[in-house]
């Protein structure tokens, strides 16, 4: 799929917008426009119906307890030091002197074709590395470009293949960064030594900008529900194992953000931070993996393009005991990348949140002291079994965190299609329909009017008022119907109602199906019905 295309549509349609777009806009920030935001409504929605207030049985076939919690984006700042984020939430950064822009340097890959003549044990004439974007198809080709302008101006010949590797890994070497030309220059020599760079946005609260008052906009939406876990506990006397979901906004200071909305500096994340016992928590991951994998395809996306891949243990978090990337191959590369990570986190932030507040966040499972108290007549003794395990534990936590905008970005892409249907004449056209699953589809149903008039414009009216007290549901009568087909199909509406002049002799519509173009005759008394059907969960 042509990414271009997705892009200009998404912009013509009112998908999305470049934030800031009259004022040259604002890298890394984007606004979701009018059919932008039911879709990403609808996608926070259904995963809060299907997570939260209707999860799929447990393991053992037991119903889960869930609750939602709603946290503040700037916390007290000794949260972020006890997770980590402080001290550790760094990526490495290079700066151009020339272009004045700046690079992760993890992120950085040069292409050196020395390497090759250096392994066949002879001099090279090239003395340059050029540098790219990992995973930017555009900056991949400016740097493979420079590289075969430079050979061709020494009478050189391209190695093949033609050696790549990651920035920093050269630059383990001595005296390779004077060779390596920036990903936005033609000189070499204008990137500067790798440092490390803080990815939290800093703010200040209070009258005066000073240390005393530095504070973060939350990196992530997961602290929050940590640091409420005995909040949450107290208030609503919940046993393990139970989970506490939050929908909201995070921010991340991105040196490189790219590929359209894939990484930004604000996004929004969709995550549970499920509570376990420590004996129980592998079972757990493995439901949560399960779960999540299987929720994406039932809405829409493809098994092709959808994978879960666990990750190595070198490339885990600190804290992960097992980490599942739940991936998706996006047009703009060629590997795919992450939707959602799943990950069991042991105890560690509970643990981090009790020695850094001095809280206890230890869980008491009442129910096995009631079972077992008999066992210590000794009042001494049994305070001392009551205060540690397997009585007084610290959970573990299955992390199943997801990002909103991701998800819209990925159905999005998988919706996107070109095929041909036939005009009114039965000649072939090519039709642009995005085929958003009709749970997440921006627009459920729009009403036309075949004609405006014989009473048809009332009775399309009629039955519009009808449907929008429960749908998100479109009346259009302007142009000619085949037109009103197509801009609805671009707009992804799964279902087009069309009031005829046999509506009028015996009260029935049409319904077209946005995939197929099929069309059939329904009672007009039985449309809600008809269209609550059709967008109900598919088991």
């Amino acid at each position: 799929m042509d990414m271009e295309k997705l892009v200009a549509l998404c912009r013509r349609r009112g998908f999305i917008f470049q934030s800031s777009e009259i004022y040259g806009g604002i890298n890394g920030f984007w606004d979701y426009g009018p059919l932008g935001v039911e879709l990403k409504r609808n996608i926070k929605e259904v995963w809060w119906q299907d997570m939260l207030r209707n999860p799929p049985p447990g393991p053992d076939g037991q119903e889960i307890s869930m609750v939602g919690v709603d946290c503040a984006l700037i916390m007290n700042p000794r949260v972020w030091e006890a997770s980590g984020h402080v001290g550790g939430f760094t990526d490495p950064m290079v700066d151009c002197k020339e272009s004045k822009k700046r690079y992760r340097a993890d992120q950085l890959m040069v292409i050196h074709p020395a390497h090759a003549d250096h392994e066949k044990g002879s001099d090279s004439a090239f003395n340059r590395l050029w540098a790219f974007i990992k995973e930017d198809q555009d900056s991949y080709k400016l740097a493979l470009k420079k590289t075969e302008k430079f050979a061709k101006k020494l009478g050189a010949k391209m190695p093949e293949p033609l050696p790549i590797f990651p920035l920093l890994s050269v630059l383990e070497h001595e005296d390779q960064l004077g060779h390596v030309v920036g990903p936005d220059t033609d000189e070499a020599g204008t990137l500067t030594k790798p440092r490390k760079f803080n990815l939290m946005l800093k703010t200040f609260i209070g009258a005066v900008e000073d240390e005393s008052g530095v504070a973060y906009l939350r990196p992530e939406t997961a602290q929050g529900i940590f640091v409420n876990f005995h909040n949450v506990l107290d208030s609503t006397r919940l046993k393990l194992p139970f989970g506490i979901a939050q929908v909201g906004k995070a921010f991340r200071n991105e040196i490189n953000p790219r590929n359209y909305t894939f990484r930004s500096r604000e996004f929004e994340q969709m995550e549970i931070e499920f509570f376990c016992h420590p004996d129980e928590s592998t079972k757990w991951y493995q439901y949560w993996r399960d779960v999540r994998i299987r929720w994406y395809s039932q809405l829409g996306i493809k098994s092709e393009k959808l994978r879960p891949r666990e990750q190595s243990v070198e490339e885990r978090a600190h804290y992960s005991v097992g980490t599942t990337d739940i991936e998706y191959l996006f047009p703009f590369s060629d590997e795919p990348q992450e939707l959602e990570g799943v990950a069991h986190r042991s105890d560690y932030d509970l643990k981090q949140h009790a020695q850094h507040s001095g809280k206890d966040l230890s869980y008491f499972d009442d129910e096995a002291w009631e079972r077992d108290k008999d066992k210590f007549p000794d009042p001494k003794k049994a305070q001392e079994a009551k205060s540690g395990p397997p009585y007084r534990f610290l959970p573990h936590v299955i992390e199943p965190s997801a990002g909103a905008d991701r998800f819209a970005l990925a159905v999005l892409c998988e919706a996107y299609t070109e095929d041909q249907i036939p005009d009114e004449k039965g000649v072939p056209q090519t039709r642009v329909v995005m085929k958003i699953h009709p749970r997440l589809a921006p627009i459920k149903a729009a009403i036309f009017p075949l004609v405006k008039k014989d009473g048809m414009p009332e009775k399309a009216q009629a039955l519009y008022r009808d449907l929008k007290k429960q749908f998100n549901v479109f009346y259009d009568d302007k142009g000619a119907v085949g037109r009103r087909y197509r801009r609805q199909d671009e707009a992804g509406t799964p279902f087009c109602i069309t009031i005829d002049g046999q509506t009028l002799q015996d009260d029935t519509v049409t319904i077209r199906d946005r995939d197929t173009t099929k069309q059939s005759r329904v009672a007009m008394k039985q449309v809600v019905e008809e269209l609550r059907k059709k967008l109900e969960p598919q088991t």
